[in-house]
């Protein structure tokens, strides 16, 4: 649980998770890829109490 963050930690903590997943995603197959992540989405929505699947389709350009 984050309790004092600035929002330049977030995007920072967003920034290097991001680029984490690039780097998995280039080393994995699709069907390794996609249940992390799931498990990434499910563990921000819990994080930050916003359902991130909700706020950023797949099929959109926002994220």
């Amino acid at each position: 649980m984050l309790l004092s963050t600035t929002e330049s930690d977030v995007l920072a903590a967003a920034e290097s998770l991001g680029e984490a997943l690039a780097d998995t995603q280039a080393e994995s197959t699709e069907s390794e890829f996609e249940p992390l992540l799931e498990q990434c989405n499910e563990e921000i929505s819990n994080t930050t109490g916003v359902e991130y699947g909700e706020v950023c389709e797949t099929s959109s350009d926002c994220c």
